[in-house]
């Protein structure tokens, strides 16, 4: 009797390994088609619910309308925004202006009170002055009179006492006496003559 070969168990594993790995393709291709197939019905199937939801309203003109609604709104916004701007230089530039005013208003003010001091200390050494003359002697006094202007002799003589003026005016050229007596009367010609009678 001959021996039979043994037996590979090894070769229907392979084969069954084989059956499934085929099973597996052919489904993935089948699914595959298939699922592009409904993919592409249900967008034909969506399209249509668009152009039917679309509202009929909106014409182009209307896009249009709303384009240029956008655009002048730009526009605004940046008009807005070189006012805003302006608005800011001008308000710098209102603080230096009123910085300034304050300098010049201080500086008005320190030029007051200088030309107040000035003023006073004039003041005072024309009343020094005018004492000086009044106690002189008369002579020498009309001698100093006799060579100023009249208006100049008129401010002293203005300011003497009566008896001390007359004195002085006496011993004067008589053509000086009469100019610094106009210049004397003519300080009060201005005054309106109702109002001191009444």
């Amino acid at each position: 009797m001959t021996k039979k070969p043994p037996k590979r168990h090894g070769r229907g594993v392979l084969i069954v390994v084989a059956l499934l790995l085929i099973a597996s393709a052919a489904v993935r291709f089948g699914i595959g088609p298939g699922a592009a197939i409904a993919l592409e019905l249900t967008t034909e199937a969506e399209t249509p619910q668009i152009v039917t939801n679309a509202d009929p309203d909106i014409t182009p003109e209307l896009v249009e309308l709303l384009l240029e609604v956008k655009n002048r709104e730009a526009q605004l916004r940046e008009r807005e925004s070189k006012v805003e701007a302006r608005m800011q230089v001008l308000a710098l530039v209102e603080t230096e202006v009123a910085q300034d005013i304050k300098r010049l208003e201080d500086a008005e003010a320190k030029l007051r009170s200088t030309i107040a001091v000035a003023n006073e200390a004039a003041e005072s050494d024309i009343l020094r002055l005018t004492a000086v003359y009044e106690n002189m002697k008369s002579e020498q006094a009309a001698e100093l009179f006799q060579l100023m202007e009249p208006s100049f002799a008129a401010g002293f003589l203005g300011r003497m006492r009566p008896d001390a003026a007359a004195s002085i005016l006496a011993g004067l050229e008589a053509e000086l006496a009469y100019s610094i007596s106009v210049v004397l009367a003519g300080r009060n010609a201005d005054v309106p003559v109702e109002s001191l009678e009444q």
